[in-house]
């Protein structure tokens, strides 16, 4: 058989997204959206302080059989989220708190009412008896704390540390050496739609059903059937339409524990939906860091090697699944970036504080490693008098060196990182912005140049995953494709597309091999009880592993298509082809809707030694390299700042990036 020829619904084609239509008619729906019979609604008592013990609780009478605490959930096992890399200390997070309170927002009750309003006036009358603790907010003074301990049987607050050397002792001795301690604001995701969740128990299944808005429905179902003592098969997840993820979505909530176990105690389904007040105070945060950097380089800015400390501020608790020391190991991983040089030396520390734990936000790690990096490499072009582009260029990777693998093993297959630099400048005029300089600028205004560059890693393998101390997260993914009995296509996939098009993209994948019409591929995501097993969408992951598993699933297809073909055109299947949904011969055609028909309403036109797998088939597909693959950019602005007030105006800005093969133009470009 040979290849299908792409169309102009395949990959590259611009198409608006198929998810659309029933988006901007209001069709969608998002887990606030289901409504089920005798649904009651959930309200969390939170702590109001940062820590504190727990002495008592205390409940109205009226309301004991509506109210529920850590003494309710019998069996039920706390959030425990190991790391996979030596000397990692694990927390344990109740879904309800016992006898502490480790940030402020912390569960400590649960109530349920016939409305959310209902449900909040019963937790605003529970009321706490706490011994309040001294806490520590500062991730630098709890690395240094001995008596403040957020983990008292810990005996200090450091999740874990780690350390890279790689012959950094050969670069003590540049001329140029340049320090900086820089730090970063810790932030939440705020997406429009908070996280929710409806469940309900499946009497007559015997399954306990949860909507959730998440990003990994596999994942959750796996960490909620531990957490709640159940069989994977008696838990189901549905993540439906999702309003942004941003790695938000990407972890089990205490909130999913308990109000999967009310649904399992209380004969009726149970909903909570996460209002902005509680994703302030208690959702998950990222990207607090501390850097303390230093470069070394020789006179003209070329770099000898970079040395680095850095602490990342992991909040209370590690999260499921990606551990607290998933930033802080990719800090070490992905410091060095786009650049060559022969030292590094790395250490970092996890550390554990009274806030809300973090998460794996967009770009995990990467917005703190590249402004410190870039910081200092402005440094050094001032060093050593030349200008910041010049410095970048001399030390990027070049596109001879390519592939390329460096210091921290990160393998960069193509690309021409120093172009992007060059291209950059010249977009933004870099003379006339000097010229600029030069002269006096309207109400005193100063005018500056930014430069940063940058390559962020996607569709991580797994020894990337372990290395970071993830060992549960697998580097693979598998797609189901089904050509059904009115030749369609059906795509079951265990990914979740909230705002990445991937309804969309998929299924120009699929048509790109088998040459069915894009509005009758229909992409079926989010419900575990229908896709394969998946980690989920995150960490750019899903357009290459999920693409790949679904292009391996399309191509078997279209293999066993070509067979049952060949016996419909009486011909050999090494002399068909596969395109705009037909099976093509030297003396004719059948469409893959005849070939399904016959597979499916007429197997008696069939030979008796047809393939019985048919023409449904899951494939799972692993990239030939384990280290993910690289996109890479240069983003230059010009800024013009009062030194009186501080107001600072974006006057110009460029971004010149290589995004690889866009499957959609249309959606890239937003």
């Amino acid at each position: 058989m040979r290849e299908a020829r792409a169309s102009a619904q395949g990959i590259g084609a611009r198409l608006g997204r198929k998810e659309d239509d029933r988006l901007l008619r209001g069709r969608g729906q998002f887990v606030a959206d289901i409504q089920l019979p005798a649904m009651k609604d959930v309200a969390f008592l939170r702590s109001p302080v940062a820590h504190a013990r727990i002495r008592g609780v205390s409940i109205p009478p009226a309301q004991c059989s509506s109210t529920f605490t850590a003494a309710d959930l019998v069996g039920v096992r706390p959030i425990r989220a190991v790391s996979g890399l030596r000397g990692f200390k694990v927390s344990e997070q109740p879904p309800l708190a016992t006898d502490k309170l480790r940030h402020v927002g912390e569960l400590a009750a649960m109530c349920v009412g016939p409305t959310r309003a209902q449900a909040e006036d019963l937790a605003a009358s529970v009321t706490l008896d706490l011994e309040e603790l001294p806490a520590v907010y500062d991730m630098l003074e709890a690395r240094k704390s001995s008596t403040v301990l957020v983990h008292e049987h810990w005996g200090d607050n450091v999740f874990l540390e780690t350390f890279i050397d790689v012959d950094i002792s050969k670069a003590l001795d540049a001329p140029i050496k340049v320090s900086r301690e820089i730090r970063t604001a810790r932030q939440c995701m705020a997406p429009i739609e908070g996280r929710g969740v409806v469940a309900f128990w499946d009497t007559r299944l015997e399954q306990l059903t949860v909507y959730s808005a998440c990003q990994m429905p596999h994942i959750v179902r796996t960490g909620l059937s531990e957490c709640l003592g159940l069989e994977e098969g008696q838990v189901r997840i549905i993540a439906p339409d999702v309003g942004g993820g941003f790695g938000y979505k990407g972890i089990l909530l205490p909130e999913e524990i308990c109000l999967g176990w009310l649904a399992m105690h209380c004969g009726h389904p149970v909903r909570w939906i996460e209002d902005r007040r509680e994703h302030l105070i208690a959702g998950a945060n990222c990207r607090e860091h501390h850097y303390r950097i230093t470069a070394y380089a020789e006179r003209d800015g070329r770099l000898r090697g970079i040395d680095c400390e850095a602490a990342v501020d992991s909040g209370a608790y590690s999260s499921y699944p990606f551990s607290a020391c998933l930033e802080a190991a990719q800090v070490a991983s992905i410091l060095p970036g786009p650049y060559d040089f022969p030292a590094y030396r790395c250490r970092t520390f996890s550390v554990a504080t009274n806030k809300c734990p973090i998460l794996p936000y967009r770009g995990v790690a990467r917005t703190g490693v590249c402004f410190a990096l870039e910081l200092v490499l402005d440094a050094i072009a001032r060093e050593a008098g030349i200008e910041p582009h010049e410095v970048r260029e001399r030390n990027l990777v070049r596109p001879e060196q390519m592939p390329f693998d460096n210091i921290t093993n990160k393998h960069f297959d193509s690309g021409d990182y120093p172009q992007s630099v060059r291209r950059a400048v010249a977009a933004i005029d870099l003379p006339d912005i000097r010229t600029r300089q030069k002269r006096a600028q309207p109400h005193a205004r100063l005018v500056g140049l930014g430069l940063a560059t940058y390559c962020e890693q996607a569709a991580h393998g797994t020894s990337v995953y372990y290395g970071w101390g993830i060992p549960m997260v697998p580097g693979y993914e598998q797609a189901s494709a089904r050509l059904t009995p009115d030749g369609g296509l059906e795509l079951r996939v265990g990914v979740h597309s909230h705002g990445q098009g991937l309804e969309t993209t998929l299924a120009q994948v699929a048509h790109e091999i088998l040459g069915i019409d894009i509005g009758r591929i229909k992409v079926v995501l989010g419900d575990t009880a229908l896709t394969p097993y998946s980690t989920g969408t995150w960490g750019s992951r899903s357009m290459v592993m999920a693409g790949g598993a679904v292009a391996a699933a399309c191509r078997e297809i279209a293999k066993r298509a070509a067979i049952i073909g060949a016996r419909l055109l009486q011909t050999e299947p090494a002399q068909l082809s596969v395109r705009a949904g037909q099976v093509f011969g030297p003396q004719g055609a059948v469409s893959l809707a005849e070939i399904a028909r016959a597979w499916y309403l007429r197997p008696q036109d069939l030979p008796d030694d047809v393939d019985p797998r048919g023409l449904e088939t899951t494939i799972g597909y692993k990239p030939g390299r384990d280290s993910g693959t690289f996109s890479y950019a240069t983003h230059a602005a010009m800024v013009a700042v009062d030194p009186e007030t501080g107001e600072v105006e974006i006057l110009r800005y460029v971004i010149v990036e290589d995004g690889g093969k866009l499957v959609n133009p249309m959606i890239v470009d937003g």
